[in-house]
């Protein structure tokens, strides 16, 4: 039996974003380029299905790569994604969040500005997220860093909105953590002196990796389709 998104010989390999697509489609019914988020219930059931997407696209341990027990993933698609089918999503051992992870949602946790569950879901959720190498908003499947800020500034205000100077979000959650804890992260006085004011403050906008990884397989699977037809119609 074919393993799922597994290539034909003819065809390009399926990439990340392609598998996260398929998976979020697969929730909500819809492509998420046309996930409509105008009013804040379908916003949060567009960033929870863009989370469990790009965590599914990368393996079958679903809970480990959203940061969530069984239980609370189980209870997370009961309640948002009732209709999809998505016992596969619960495959495969869960971890806990290591230390780093655990303090980021932790400081999520005490700076939430909603009642509800899905506060809760999406501390662990962008705290696990949190560790992955791009930017946070596009490891956690999200379209643009927009569609993170106002997460936070929804769910998390209290936090959010002590960024005042427009941080990168990962290095400002460190910086709060080492500010809490009464350490010093910075090396110098003013942010335009140091030599990471980069690192802090550089460009974070743009298009998501993901949609453009997926465009690209899209347009290379036309190609092998028109070139696997023009193969059949010329005589051998």
């Amino acid at each position: 039996m074919t393993r799922p998104w597994a290539p034909l010989a003819s065809e390009p390999e399926v990439p990340l974003a392609a598998r996260a697509a398929a998976t979020y489609h697969a929730l909500t019914g819809i492509d998420p380029v046309d996930a409509d988020i105008a009013d804040d219930d379908s916003f949060d059931r567009h960033i929870l299905a863009s989370i469990i997407a790009v965590a599914r696209a990368g393996g079958l341990d679903v809970a480990a790569r959203v940061g969530l027990a069984e239980e609370d993933l189980a209870l997370l698609l009961a309640e948002r994604f009732p209709r999809a089918m998505m016992s596969m999503l619960t495959r495969g051992a869960t971890d806990s969040l290591d230390e780093e992870a655990a303090m980021v949602r932790d400081l999520l946790l005490g700076q939430r500005s909603t009642a509800g569950e899905t506060g809760g879901w999406l501390a662990c959720m962008v705290a696990r997220r949190s560790i992955e190498p791009n930017h946070l908003w596009e490891d956690l499947g999200l379209r643009n860093r927009g569609e993170l800020s106002r997460l936070l500034m929804r769910h998390f205000a209290p936090l959010a909105s002590r960024n005042t100077r427009n941080m990168r979000w990962k290095r400002f959650f460190y910086r709060m953590l080492c500010e809490d804890d009464g350490f010093v992260m910075c090396t110098t006085p003013v942010c335009t002196n140091c030599s990471d004011f980069d690192l802090c403050f550089g460009e974070e906008s743009g298009e998501s990796r993901m949609a453009d990884r997926r465009r690209e397989w899209l347009s290379r699977s036309v190609g092998v389709s028109i070139e696997g037809a023009v193969g059949e119609a010329v005589p051998g």
